[in-house]
């Protein structure tokens, strides 16, 4: 997050970094490299990585290399932008982010994308959860796609101000005990509602749809759309099943602004008292400040999520073949996905690291958000990750969760009746996979 610790890395930890990984001269491939000249690299992200401090102390060790970041706020304007490069062979970034929805995906087009393995990724497992870093690696074990980003371990946001207004707790110990299921959460929302009408309960309910579904498939059967095998289980997954009958009592109870996170609407929201609560992983609270703004700070806080533990979101750093510098490309890579670079990364945007060293440090451990009430995020959401399930997801995945997502919104704006939305939901899932 911006407001913890905004800082560059040290000089020792850039020492660590610049002697851990070898001079990005560039391959064969990468003219000018090898012979001194420069090397322009593009890295593609969505939402805020955190990566600019680690941008400039990377140039500062590496003098021949410029680095260019294109970013967009959104996964849902991210995904349209890389199929098309990947599927036309041209356009993509030297290195490229692939949050977890997708990444199964681009599992399936391994051919298009370097073997990290060939680039001194057999020595960098020890760096990642191991979760996470066999999510990086081909099923076969053969090719090494990804390098681990973050985690999102899943908390819940809430609006302090708004609290004391409806006469509930404000102390985020207190507030966590308000709701240890999601129908306590549901209970507690109608409670907020009456004393504080003119604001909603939640955002909408696609935060909750995709944190109960995540939630409910890492406790119980271990993928929520599609098994393991990819076939396409969302009608008959109790898990699935579980999270949308638990994000449509939100939108038939009226307790949500049936909006859709980091749209334009949701961006704006967040700078008045539209809505009190939101899911929020890690990830989820640089956001939340950066469009919330300075008058934001103070007003949230951080608690624990209903249901116990779960997580959302998370990436990988790819390099696609099409780069011009693919040794250039995989040292940088490796350089922001150390425990070193994801430190930086958490300090700057509170990416919760993958990097179990990342995660010991006192800079990550002790952080504490001034921008949150001075929440103790680094123990909070360290916490949180040790209880983390993986849950398989398929290469459809993001397309079968925002078409359930659309029928959930339109319950809540009148456009589908209750009772008929899961079997809406199926037939648009069904289409969705195809």
């Amino acid at each position: 997050m911006r407001a913890i610790m905004r800082r560059g890395l040290s000089t020792a930890m850039a020492a660590v970094l610049v002697g851990g990984l070898a001079v990005a001269c560039g391959g064969d491939d990468d003219k000018g490299g090898s012979d001194g000249g420069p090397v322009e690299l593009t890295v593609d992200v969505f939402g805020e990585p955190g990566y600019d401090a680690l941008y400039k102390q990377y140039e500062q060790s590496h003098p021949n290399v410029k680095i260019k970041q294109r970013k967009v706020s959104t996964l849902d304007e991210y995904k349209p932008r890389i199929q098309q490069w990947m599927a036309t062979g041209s356009g993509a970034g030297d290195v490229v982010m692939l949050e977890e929805g997708i990444l199964p995906l681009y599992m399936q087009q391994k051919a298009k994308f370097l073997d990290l393995f060939d680039y001194g990724g057999k020595d960098l497992e020890k760096n990642f959860l191991p979760w996470k870093w066999q999510a990086g690696v081909t099923p076969d074990g053969k090719q090494l796609i990804g390098l681990g980003t973050d985690v999102g371990p899943l908390a819940m946001c809430y609006r302090t101000d708004l609290f004391k207004k409806a006469g509930l707790p404000t102390d985020r110990a207190e507030v966590g005990k308000l709701w240890p299921t999601w129908d306590a959460f549901l209970s507690t929302g109608q409670k907020f509602q009456d004393k504080v009408p003119g604001t909603k309960w939640l955002d909408g309910p696609t935060a909750v749809f995709r944190a109960t579904v995540l939630q409910n498939a890492g406790s119980g059967p271990g993928h929520s759309f599609f098994d393991k095998s990819e076939n396409l289980v969302f009608d008959s997954n109790p898990a699935v099943k579980q999270a949308f009958d638990t994000s449509l009592k939100f939108e038939t109870s009226k307790l949500t602004s049936d909006m859709s996170i980091f749209t334009p609407p949701w961006q704006t929201a967040l700078k008045r008292d539209t809505f009190a609560t939101l899911p929020c992983p890690s990830w989820m609270l640089g956001g939340i400040e950066e469009f919330s703004g300075p008058s934001g700070k103070g007003k949230w806080d951080v608690a624990t999520t209903p249901g116990g533990s779960g997580y959302w979101g998370g990436s990988w750093l790819a390099v696609p073949k099409q780069t011009k510098h693919a040794k250039a490309a995989a040292e940088l890579a490796e350089f922001l996905t150390s425990p070193e670079g994801q430190v930086g990364a958490f300090k700057a945007a509170n990416v919760f690291p993958s990097s179990p060293q990342a995660a010991q440090d006192p800079a990550v451990a002790g952080a504490k958000s001034a921008y949150f009430n001075d929440a103790p995020i680094g123990q909070i959401f360290g916490q949180l990750v040790a209880a983390v399930k993986p849950v398989h997801l398929g290469p459809k995945n993001e397309d079968v969760r925002a078409a359930v997502e659309n029928v959930l919104i339109s319950v809540g704006q009148g456009r589908q009746k209750p009772d008929e939305a899961w079997t809406k939901s199926v037939d648009e899932a069904k289409k969705a996979a195809r």
